[in-house]
């Protein structure tokens, strides 16, 4: 979907005018109508308002335009309930919520989480923990956050 589309419902959605909205993200009533009718789009400051205003994530708002994971575990972002949140409310897309909660990182180190996963994760070929651990390094150490 567009994303005058997706502004135009998440609008409607939730009840608001044009001028409501415009008032809460602190635009014209004519930015908004703007916004509807596809002949702009909000720069990136409005569109972090708008995401909290909502509570969806920047890229749902541009339509998911591209495949977020997390750069911490690598598990796939797909939906906004998984994206982490900073202690604001806003929405942080590099991380999943489960390894960044209120802006504090719950992997202190590569080893802790890398330990979780060997006990954690399913291992229907039996590896040993051993290669295991080597597999899940080898993974994360392609992620930014473990760069």
């Amino acid at each position: 979907m567009e994303i005058w589309k997706i502004l135009k419902t998440l609008r409607e959605k939730h009840n608001l005018t044009q001028d409501q909205l415009a008032e809460r993200v602190m635009v014209t009533r004519q930015a908004v109508s703007r916004w509807e009718n596809g002949e702009t789009q909000p720069n990136t400051d409005t569109l972090k308002l708008l995401s909290k205003e909502f509570g969806i994530s920047i890229n749902t708002l541009l339509g998911s335009p591209r495949q977020l994971i997390c750069q911490c575990c690598g598990m796939p972002l797909n939906e906004d309930d998984c994206i982490s949140r900073e202690t604001d409310g806003t929405f942080n897309e590099d991380y999943c919520k489960w390894c960044y909660i209120n802006g504090k990182f719950v992997y202190p180190s590569k080893d802790e989480l890398l330990n979780y996963l060997v006990e954690h994760m399913p291992n229907p070929n039996n590896l040993p923990d051993k290669e295991r651990y080597l597999q899940f390094d080898t993974f994360l150490s392609k992620l930014k956050h473990w760069k």
